[in-house]
């Protein structure tokens, strides 16, 4: 993320690594429904994980529901053409603010050449891509288009829970390594969602899925002594928490419990958006 913020800011937009995808349009969007209830969050085992991810604990879960995939540039282009980022309505009041302060009126990397949108990538500058997932937007930005659309941002804990259930179901339980677009495909940039199956896609790789959950310690979580204990406790406050690995990830680091986190107005990281809504009827 560091590498395609520099090689944005040089006027020659060099090209790092990756190629293009094809240009695809958006696929149908569809909804999967989880049960809800009683659920265990955080993790659990012996492999690997960072403090803020413990203790596992319990969590009661509403029926709900998550789209399919996340949300594309396509999609993003409607919300744009009917006035996403110059309504007041669809903003929280720091969002908006900051839309003001910053004359947001596209994603990060986003640029207008000759009226039509182009966006930056570790491998060139290219023309939108309808089908691909919408990358590099804030918190602000992804609330402002999930109240658009009529839906919400799940939870932390939906989105583990639905992963969990996804994984589960899997022959040999899965291994969301193997389950997404990380680093390790060198790709290097989110990719389309494929064809329609009836399940969560996308839940790992591609981009790192903002929730609305704010960054704060489970329960009975106390930082670890000594330097070691400065890094997650200390960055507990004025953060949201955002799941599921992005196309920079390293193969490793893609679990269902693992949180990454990042100040409201963040949209330097390969981040995108996944809509929630409540049970179906």
């Amino acid at each position: 993320m560091d590498i395609k913020h520099v090689l944005s800011r040089n006027p020659l937009r060099p090209a790092y690594a990756g190629s293009p995808s094809k240009t695809v349009e958006t696929d149908p969007l569809g909804w999967v429904d989880i049960a809800g209830g009683v659920v265990e969050i955080g993790h659990q085992g012996n492999g690997f994980s960072f403090d803020n991810e413990l203790p596992r604990h319990q969590q009661l879960l509403q029926p709900y529901r998550l789209a399919d995939r996340l949300v594309t540039n396509g999609e993003w282009l409607e919300f744009m053409a009917d006035g996403g980022y110059s309504r007041h309505e669809l903003w929280l009041s720091d969002g908006w603010a900051r839309v003001n302060a910053e004359a947001w009126e596209a994603p990060f990397y986003w640029t207008k050449i000759d009226g039509q949108w182009f966006e930056h990538t570790l491998n060139g500058t290219w023309p939108v891509n309808p089908g691909l997932p919408v990358s590099h937007v804030s918190f602000y930005e992804a609330e402002a288009y999930a109240t658009w659309a009529g839906k919400r941002l799940p939870s932390e804990g939906e989105w583990e829970h639905a992963a969990e259930v996804m994984v589960d179901a899997l022959p040999g339980g899965g291994d969301p390594d193997r389950l997404g677009n990380l680093a390790d495909e060198q790709t290097f940039h989110p990719r389309a969602a494929g064809g329609t199956t009836g399940g969560l896609r996308q839940m790992f790789g591609d981009c790192w899925e903002w929730t609305s959950s704010a960054y704060h310690p489970y329960p009975g979580f106390h930082p670890a002594e000594g330097a070691i204990g400065e890094y997650n406790g200390k960055f507990m406050s004025n953060q949201m928490v955002l799941r599921g690995g992005c196309a920079f990830t390293p193969a490793g680091h893609a679990r269902t419990t693992y949180r990454n986190f990042f100040p409201h107005g963040s949209r330097w990281a390969l981040s995108g958006v996944r809509l929630a809504d409540g049970a179906a009827a």
